[in-house]
């Protein structure tokens, strides 16, 4: 079947299992998620047990607004680390689990972590995304909260085009859990939301809005919905929000607007960047926020009263077209701020031929001929993409290559994708920058994750199969010397592609892995 007819007939599956989905009952606990034919075929394990070997360094600064580094949101912390502080698995007897969360989809694209370690997450089905609370060994549904539909899912099903969906990032994606154990997200109706989670005297588990901050006055909203099609008006969904060190709750949106909610007051205050889009997220120091643009990237601060004001903006080679493993023509990283003192800042660019890592010094006074620091070319000559953030530590990056990855159906019937994922220092007198290693893992679409404390970098890879199987793993590699340690399968099939989503290793060491069909979770066994 054409890749064609293969997203057509998703489409088609998709409108089947939505209108299930609205008139169904649904069940009381989901079921583990169903593998494809195949998974007795190829390795259930690979490699041997690793031993944890912390890695020196500092962690990144505590946000004074944002749940402890680790449990606050996708990218670990609010300088976008992608680090945690605890061990991942290390491949001892490992043990995998499943949730699944609708019929079709349902991928939860996000996992947070309260103080008692239960898991918040929010999870994308065809009739909304929902809020979810999880019991974080058995991924049992605690709670849920509904938010509305998203209008690029209304479009796949009216328009039976099913790639709408994958090059969405709002609606809730970009959420993060703050100092209180609240979910912060911006929902599909351009509504800014705290919510809480509390414990009924009999036991039960609910959700409830504490906060909830219309943003139609700075952001329009004539977006498709079921009862307004064909819409005359202006639609910009917001894609990301995070708080900055004073506690003001910064947002940006698809069509470039960069904007601020004081939760004190509710006052709004917003700019727009004309002609730009924003899809990813961004990062926070303490004396600024990172924010990269499908053009240039950006250090902005708020003004006294809110207004975000740009203090540098840095362009970089966004190249000529949108490359098939990226959401829009321009950097597909969300900014890590890392260094000493978050002295820099790190995007990869578009370029044509070979993709870059850039490096960037944040100093307001930097002059614009010291701004960069290096601009590494990575993976081969005319297949090299990424649409997932940087992992940093200390002065060290890691970045992977999603080049060939568009959505569930890219990978099916074996394929892979041309793969790579290499490591780059900043030498110490900052006079430029050096690969480390380069690895030929081919993880396809994964934010992958660092354990600090154990030493591996945590991928979700797959390799081409001559059977067809489509088989999926959870896959650790040195950080310090590339060298891959073990592969657990976590399942196979379309249901068991990440399509985006993040690993996220948890406080008792699971590794979690949002996937098409729901989440998935990866632990050490006895």
């Amino acid at each position: 079947m054409s890749r064609r007819r293969l997203s057509r007939a998703l489409a088609v599956a998709l409108t089947l299992a939505a209108a299930a989905a609205v008139t169904g009952p649904r069940p009381a606990q989901a079921e583990p998620i169903p593998r494809a034919p195949g998974h007795r075929l190829v390795d259930a394990y690979q490699g041997a047990p690793a031993a944890a070997r912390p890695l020196p360094g500092k962690q990144p600064p505590q946000h004074p607004f944002l749940a402890a580094n680790g449990r606050s949101g996708m990218h670990a912390d609010a300088w976008g680390s992608a680090t945690y502080p605890w061990n991942g698995p290390l491949g001892r007897h490992p043990q995998v689990s499943s949730e699944r969360m609708a019929p079709l989809g349902g991928e939860c694209a996000n996992a947070t972590f309260d103080r008692e370690g239960r898991v918040v997450t929010v999870c994308g089905t065809f009739t909304g995304f929902l809020v979810k609370l999880l019991d974080p060994r058995t991924l049992v549904t605690l709670a849920e909260y509904k938010l509305p539909q998203r209008p690029s899912t209304v479009e796949a099903i009216t328009r039976l085009d099913f790639s709408r969906i994958f090059k969405d990032t709002s609606g809730g994606a970009y959420s993060y859990l703050d100092d209180q154990d609240r979910l912060v997200l911006a929902d599909s109706r351009q509504h800014l939301l705290r919510l809480a989670h509390r414990q009924a005297p009999d036991g039960t588990w609910s959700f409830s809005a504490t906060d909830d901050w219309d943003l139609g006055g700075h952001v329009p909203h004539d977006c498709v919905t079921w009862t307004n099609l064909h819409p005359s008006g202006e639609c910009d969904p917001v894609t990301s929000v995070v708080p900055d060190w004073t506690g003001r709750i910064w947002w940006v949106t698809w069509q470039g607007r960069v904007g601020t909610v004081d939760p004190a007051i509710g006052t709004i205050r917003s700019v727009q960047l004309t002609g730009e889009e924003i899809q990813n997220s961004f990062s926070v120091a303490e004396d600024g926020v990172a924010i990269v643009s499908d053009h240039a990237l950006y250090d902005f601060r708020a003004s006294a009263d809110g207004t975000p004001e740009m203090v540098w903006r840095q362009t970089y080679d966004r190249g000529t077209g949108t490359k098939p493993g990226s959401v829009n023509q321009g950097s597909g990283t969300t900014p890590d701020i890392f260094g000493e003192g978050g002295k820099y800042v790190a995007i990869t660019d578009n370029a044509d031929d070979r993709m870059h890592v850039l490096v960037y010094r944040r100093g307001a006074d930097v002059p614009a001929d010291r701004r960069l620091v290096c601009e590494i070319p990575v993976f081969g000559s005319g297949a090299s993409t990424t649409d997932n953030s940087l992992i940093s530590w200390g002065d060290s990056l890691v970045v992977e290559n999603n080049y060939g990855y568009e959505n569930i159906s890219s990978l099916t019937f074996g394929r892979s994708v041309v793969g790579g994922v290499t490591r780059i220092d900043v030498r110490r007198d900052g006079s430029g920058c050096d690969t480390v290693w380069e690895s030929a893992e081919r993880s396809p679409s994964t934010v992958p994750k660092l354990s600090t404390a154990d030493g591996l970098l945590y991928l979700y890879t797959k390799d081409p199969n001559p059977l067809g199987i489509d088989a999926w793993y959870l896959t650790a590699v040195d950080f310090r010397t590339g060298a891959t340690r073990f592969k657990q399968l976590v399942g196979t099939g379309i249901n068991y592609d990440n399509n985006w989503a993040p690993i996220t290793l948890g406080p008792d060491g699971t590794a979690y892995v949002g996937v098409f069909n729901g989440l998935t979770a990866v632990h050490d066994g006895n």
